[in-house]
């Protein structure tokens, strides 16, 4: 039986998540302490964009250019729960108005807005974590793919959905907390996220939602569907000629990265206690891009282990070079690219995966050399008791007529 799972496991193609579940789930919390267990957990939550970009980009063909959108509204759809159930009207007695956030009654807001009503309740919060980033995404794809509209073109659109979205959280202050973001997150559903307990437990829950991601991703990529993606990124004239409607299908892509984006926007703020408009903007969504880029545009893992080598490039570099780090994260990334074009998944596929091979299969050649010789020597006739072997003779040569031993008397 463990035999045959192996098998499968390694059949299917699971088996690099297999391994990457035990680093998340058993050897990162037995090493780290709470606190960088739950920076770990925040470069994790960037995890959802990239797998969300794989599908999109690297099986689709279709770059964005704006996924911090999405993270940001999934980010903001929590944020205002959380930021919610911490203005109740005990905890904001000294305010004008109370029973609002506080960044409302700085700003001489004196009632809560109608928009902001559904996020009192946690069920709405969570459905709007995934239907708000999955309804701009469609309004925006199905006007640009229905058009024809792709490429570069729609790289560049994106960046500019990510910029008026930026300049729109940062000028309605009075209702979005403005550059400052929703901020002082404490409870959620009265369960203080502020303790390392909690942080723990999120970081486990963040691990299970992703690899939940990743599995439906994975599924999807076996199916027809994914069949089709690649099809549609390499010949996309054929698919459609074929019967196919390829916008249709581009809509679905950018949707699925969207509603990814959003969990992990969401999971982010969770386990960080805020959300700002630093996150939706164009700097965040292009290092979105380069999580991908450096894990492989094509692995569902390698995004997930880039998304780590970065983040965690970020904050070393900053802590042991404060003046140096951007140039180093600058060489991290054109070091990467240039000797791994195809990102981590690349060089696992290129180099490590033909070295394991040929390793398996020289173990192979002399695995079966040692029984051939085993058998050998067990089909050889034992020497009898208290004898000694006695000397093969050297073969005589026959003798010529007319020599002198073949003379007649």
């Amino acid at each position: 039986m463990p035999l045959r799972l192996f098998n499968w496991i390694r059949a299917s193609g699971v088996g690099s998540l297999v391994i990457l579940a035990i680093v998340l789930l058993v050897v990162f919390p037995l090493v780290l302490e709470p606190f960088r267990l739950n920076m770990v957990g925040k470069y994790l939550t960037y995890g959802f964009v990239a797998i969300g970009l794989v599908m999109l980009w690297g099986w689709g063909g279709t770059l964005s250019l704006g996924q911090g959108v999405f993270f940001g509204l999934g980010g903001y759809a929590m944020a205002m729960f959380l930021k919610l159930e911490a203005s109740s009207p005990e905890n904001t007695a000294i305010q004008s108005t109370p029973g609002i956030p506080d960044f409302m009654d700085w700003n001489q807001v004196t009632q809560l807005p109608l928009w902001w009503e559904p996020f009192r309740h946690l069920p709405l919060a969570l459905i709007a974590v995934v239907a708000v980033p999955t309804l701009l995404a469609f309004i925006v794809s199905y006007a640009m793919f229905k058009r024809r509209v792709g490429g570069v073109y729609f790289a560049i659109i994106t960046q500019a959905v990510a910029l008026i979205l930026t300049v729109l959280i940062i000028g309605q202050q009075g209702y979005t907390g403005g550059v400052n973001g929703i901020t002082d997150l404490r409870t959620l559903l009265g369960w203080d996220i502020r303790s390392d307990a909690a942080k723990t437990t999120l970081y486990f829950v963040c691990c299970a939602v992703l690899l939940a991601s990743m599995l439906l991703c994975l599924g999807i990529q076996r199916s027809k569907l994914g069949t089709l993606l690649l099809a549609m990124r390499d010949k996309e004239d054929r698919v459609r000629f074929s019967g196919y409607d390829v916008s249709m299908f581009k809509v679905f892509s950018f949707c699925l990265a969207a509603a990814l984006s959003g969990i992990g926007g969401a999971l982010f703020t969770l386990q960080v206690g805020f959300m700002s408009p630093s996150f939706v903007g164009i700097v965040p969504s292009i290092e979105m891009v380069i999580f991908a880029a450096v894990g492989g545009r094509m692995s569902l893992v390698g995004a997930v282990y880039g998304a780590l080598l970065v983040n965690w490039g970020k904050t070393y570099f900053s802590e042991a070079a404060p003046d140096l780090w951007l140039f180093l994260m600058a060489a991290l990334f054109i070091g990467v690219v240039m000797a791994f074009p195809n990102g981590l998944a690349g060089l696992y596929e290129e180099k490590l995966k033909p070295w394991w091979a040929r390793r398996r299969a020289d173990m192979a050649q002399q695995k079966t050399r040692r029984a051939a010789r085993e058998a050998d020597e067990a089909a050889a006739p034992p020497a009898s008791p208290g004898s000694t072997a006695a000397p093969l003779a050297e073969p005589r040569a026959t003798p010529l007529p007319g020599s002198i031993s073949g003379q007649r008397a």
